[in-house]
Order: C-alpha cells, then sequence, then structure tokens
C-alpha cells in the first residue's frame, strides 16, 4: 500500500488521538512560553525523552498557578498530530503540581512573588485610627458574615457609618469585582476598607489569592483588612493587606474599640480625676491657709497695726519725755514763780515805799494845808495857764480850793 506524507500523516494522527485522546504524565517542564494569544507552549522532559505540549486559552484561563521551568507537573490531556508537519503534541486540558494540588502550589507559588517584590513588608503598611467614623465593607449583600459584623460594631462602636458595597465573592468574575470595588472605595477617603467574607473551600476563597486582588490592596492608599474565610485560612489578601482579621467578626473586634472598655476607662478616670481635685484642692486650700497667714502677718492692716502700736509708743515714749519735760518746767515754773513774786514782791514793796513816800510827801505838800490868801489856779479850755498867756477877750476859769469863777480878760 502505496500512501503520500500527508496520507500517512492523517493515519497516524488518527492512530494516535484515538488510542491516546485521555492520558496523564508526570514530567519535569523544560521550557514555557506564554502567547498573546492566551495560548500556553511548553515542553516537558525526564531523563531520557522531551515532549512538546500546548494548552489552549480556554484551559489556560482555568490554570491556577503559573508554569515555569523546572516544575515538576502532572498533565492530563491528549496527543494530537500536527499533519502538515509530522509533529505530535501533547494537548493539556488540565495541569496540577507533581506531589500537591494545584491550587496549594498556585498559592505557594503567588506567595513567594509577592514576598520578593516587598507587598507583605511591614513598612508598607498602612497605620489604622483609634476611632474610625467612616469605614467601608466589601461583601456580599445580604450575607451572614455582614451581619454578624454589623452586629458586633453595634456593640462595640455604634458611632462609626458603614458604607457598603456588594460584590462578588466566589466564582471566575468575583476577582474583578473585589478589585472594582476596592478601586471605588479607595477614591471617597474613607477611614478604613473591609474585605470580608464567611468560610468555605480552597477553590470557594480562591479569589483573594489572585494575583489581581493581591495588587488592588497592595495599590489602594486606604488602610484595608482582610477579614476572609475561617481563623484556619490563611489568604494571599491576608497577608498583603495592612491587617488581617480571622474573621469577619474579628475585623470589628480589631478595627473598632470597645465602647464599654472606655466606659470602665472613664470611670476609673473619673475617680483618678475625682482623687486628683480633691487632692489638688486640699493642697491649694493648705496653700491658701498659709498664704492667709503671711498676709495676716504681712498685711496693710497688720502692718498700721504694727505703727500704731509703734506711735502708741513713741507717744508713751514722747508723753513721759514730755511729762518729764513738764514736770521739769513745772519745777522751773515755780521756781521762776517763786522768783517772780519776790522780785513782784519786792518790786511792790519798793514801789509801795516810793508811793507811800509820794503820799506823804503829797499830803505834807497838799494845797488845802498849803493855801494862801490870793492865790488862784488858772484854766482854759480846761488847760492850766499861765497868767502871761492870757489874751482880750480869753475866756478863762479862776479855781482855788473851794471856789471856781469864770472871767474875761479886758
Amino acid at each position: 500500500m502505496r500512501l503520500s506524507v500527508t496520507q500517512l500523516n492523517i493515519q497516524i494522527k488518527a492512530i494516535v488521538e484515538s488510542h491516546f485522546e485521555l492520558i496523564e504524565v508526570e514530567a519535569e517542564i523544560s521550557q514555557v512560553t506564554y502567547h498573546h494569544t492566551g495560548h500556553i507552549y511548553f515542553s516537558i522532559k525526564d531523563e531520557n525523552s522531551i515532549l512538546n505540549c500546548a494548552m489552549w486559552k480556554s484551559n489556560a484561563n482555568r490554570l491556577k498557578f503559573k508554569l515555569e521551568a523546572g516544575q515538576k507537573v502532572v498533565i492530563y490531556g491528549a496527543l494530537s498530530v500536527y499533519t502538515p508537519r509530522g509533529e505530535y503534541k501533547l494537548i493539556a486540558s488540565k495541569i496540577t503540581p507533581a506531589g500537591v494540588g494545584d491550587l496549594q502550589f498556585a498559592y505557594e507559588q503567588l506567595k513567594k512573588e509577592l514576598l520578593q517584590k516587598g507587598y507583605f513588608n511591614e513598612e508598607n503598611k498602612k497605620s489604622f485610627p483609634k476611632y474610625p467614623n467612616k469605614v467601608a465593607i466589601i461583601t456580599a449583600i445580604p450575607s451572614a458574615a455582614l451581619s454578624d459584623m454589623l452586629k458586633i460594631a453595634s456593640k462595640r462602636w455604634p458611632l462609626v457609618k458603614f458604607y457598603l458595597y456588594n460584590s462578588l465573592m466566589q466564582g471566575e468574575n468575583a476577582k474583578f469585582n473585589v478589585v472594582e470595588n476596592i478601586k471605588k472605595a479607595d477614591k471617597e477617603n474613607y477611614d478604613v476598607i473591609v474585605i470580608a467574607r464567611g468560610g468555605g473551600s480552597l477553590e470557594d476563597l480562591w479569589t483573594f489569592n489572585t494575583v489581581e486582588v493581591a495588587n488592588a490592596i497592595f495599590e489602594a492608599k486606604t488602610p484595608i483588612i482582610s477579614a476572609i474565610g475561617h481563623e484556619v485560612d490563611v489568604l494571599i489578601s491576608d497577608y498583603v493587606a495592612d491587617k488581617r482579621a480571622s474573621t469577619p467578626s474579628n475585623a470589628m473586634e480589631i478595627l473598632l474599640p470597645d465602647i464599654n472598655e472606655h466606659f470602665f476607662m472613664l470611670g476609673d478616670l473619673k475617680n483618678q480625676f475625682n482623687h486628683k481635685i480633691f487632692h489638688i484642692l486640699n493642697k491649694k486650700e493648705q496653700e491658701l491657709i498659709n498664704i492667709k497667714k503671711l498676709y495676716q502677718i504681712n498685711s496693710i492692716e497688720n502692718e498700721f497695726k504694727n505703727k500704731f502700736e509703734e506711735l502708741r509708743l513713741i507717744k508713751m515714749q514722747f508723753k513721759n519725755k514730755i511729762s518729764s519735760i513738764i514736770d521739769r518746767n513745772i519745777i522751773m515754773l515755780n521756781v521762776m514763780q517763786k522768783n517772780f513774786q519776790q522780785q513782784i514782791s519786792y518790786i511792790i514793796n519798793k514801789k509801795e515805799n516810793v508811793l507811800n513816800n509820794l503820799k506823804n510827801q503829797y499830803i505834807l505838800n497838799n494845797p488845802e494845808k498849803k493855801e494862801k490868801k490870793g492865790f488862784v489856779e488858772i484854766t482854759k479850755n480846761g488847760k492850766r495857764v499861765l497868767l502871761n498867756e492870757l489874751k482880750k477877750d480869753d475866756i478863762i476859769r479862776l479855781n482855788d480850793t473851794k471856789f471856781q469863777k469864770n472871767a474875761i480878760i479886758k
């Protein structure tokens, strides 16, 4: 039977594809090319052989990890022959890491990649406000996770305001929806963004192990809490986020202060404040008492009192001194009085003697006793005049001891 090359390749293709339509091969990846069309071209090898492989875009989109040279993998697929070249390839429909699940391998692979980029570094983590006012929650609405968070929040810190972003949380398109909501919330200047969903299988939570969600969290300017699954579930979003919460409820416990603790704290502060104020008041009261005493000692009233006392003493001293002076002066006055009286008495006696002598002389020379006949006293206008002083027509008065007569000079 004579065949052309094409006929031979077609027959080989039919035989190969019919006998190897579903195979499972474990090998090491040798070379990998991610084509712009979305297809993946690679080769696998063992110690002695190499085989070319391909994975079309439809299946490549479901691949959970990135193919790299040196990886040990298990490939599920079928052999196919490219008749124009007479080449056969293993067309992979599913690839899993050898010895470990593909999701776990993809998780470790992305974790390692992001760790090297610094996505998990503490210096890149943003701080959280102590008392948040505006909090965005990205989750499925309604959901048990949201109900639990709001219930705990109302008990812990009812002052906070929540802004809800309804989002797909699992499935092929969930990662794009979550990324979109993160970017929207990041523009609204919230205090914190919380990404939350309840527990589930690794497949259910896989949205938060994707590079798209990791990039959106890392690039956000708003602090983000990753609250996905249960306590045992640790996802890539937990490592990249600024803080991880073991559950959605735990996110509220981490984020919000406990109002009851604040009430207790305020009670303690009140007691401390009262004690402190009481202590301060007692101290100030004692200081006021001391100041009052000092004031009383140094007050103007006290100064006046002291000055009055000084003046009283000076007055007493002055009085005593004046009294002494007065006493001395009294004694002197008494002496002077006696001397004066003696002097006066002497003068009076002397004057009395003179007066007596004058009296005696007067008596002796009394005109009445010495009157001579024919002698008179001449007065003019009440004044005594001499005879030679008189003029014609002067009116005069003539007096003797017994008689008086008026006369006119002719």
